[in-house]
């Protein structure tokens, strides 16, 4: 059984989620050709720190950053390196806390200057693909009616769901059941119920579906070398909606990249 939350909880976990989304908006102040994804990791770092939290996915099974930095055909978990961001590229910033004991995480990903039109439409889209998750995200409702919603948006403009890596629930834990797979048939997995807290986060790309798995052990690469966008968020399942907790608002409040 998948204990929800009490109101007490997800009052933590909401103020996790107010710091991780602050972070995201102003790394993403920072985004732009030239800059390397370490000086963006070291911004999220202070950022994350001058609210009096530390991120969590430092460390976490030996993960070497404060972020996961990924950029272009890198799905997920990629470091932060002296890599220089180029006029066209997409940067994903996928970011965890710790905070009072609770988690946060949020992932957003980011054009770098102007990007080509494919790529700007797989951006939308995914992140519509989202909007369209957390829509299904009521009580009653089964984890499949999640997937469901995301696949059908997202292939039906072509695009592929990442199979291999999935959304999941989050507590005292950064990882906790249930699975949030971004794929899946409607009225099936397991009932959602009012009060549980999770991470909805579609990873699609451009091309196949197909991923491998890099010698670091960490970053997960598309297979054809296609480009994969990543949005996430959290919510609180409730009765007749899903109630978000981390919002996206820091980043697009200035309309640098509202799309």
């Amino acid at each position: 059984m998948i204990k929800p939350k009490t109101e007490e909880e997800i009052a933590l976990l909401r103020e996790n989620a107010l710091i991780v989304s602050k972070t995201l908006g102003e790394v993403g102040k920072a985004v732009e050709p030239g800059v390397t994804t370490a000086a963006l990791c070291k911004i999220a770092d202070t950022c994350i720190r001058d609210h009096g939290a530390i991120p969590s996915f430092l460390g976490f099974e030996g993960f070497p950053a404060a972020i996961c930095a990924s950029v272009n055909d890198v799905v997920v978990h990629g470091f932060p390196s002296d890599y220089v961001l180029r006029e066209g590229d997409i940067f994903t910033a996928d970011i965890g806390t710790l905070y009072k004991g609770y988690n946060g995480d949020s992932a957003y990903t980011f054009p770098v200057g102007e990007v080509d039109a494919k790529t700007q439409k797989l951006l939308e889209v995914t992140k519509a693909s989202l909007y369209k998750g957390i829509a299904a995200a009521v009580a009653g409702a089964r984890v499949g009616d999640i997937g469901h919603a995301v696949q059908s948006y997202v292939e039906s403009f072509g695009f592929s769901v990442v199979r291999e890596l999935e959304g999941h629930g989050i507590g005292t834990k950064m990882h906790e059941n249930p699975g949030i797979p971004n794929y899946g048939r409607q009225g099936h997995g397991p009932r959602l119920s009012e009060g549980m807290v999770i991470c909805i986060e579609p990873m699609i790309n451009a091309g196949g579906r197909g991923v491998y798995l890099a010698k670091n052990g960490w970053a997960v690469h598309t297979a054809d070398k296609s480009n994969s966008a990543h949005f996430e968020l959290t919510v609180v399942v409730r009765k007749g909606h899903a109630e978000q907790l981390s919002t996206f608002d820091w980043i697009e409040k200035d309309g640098k990249f509202k799309f």
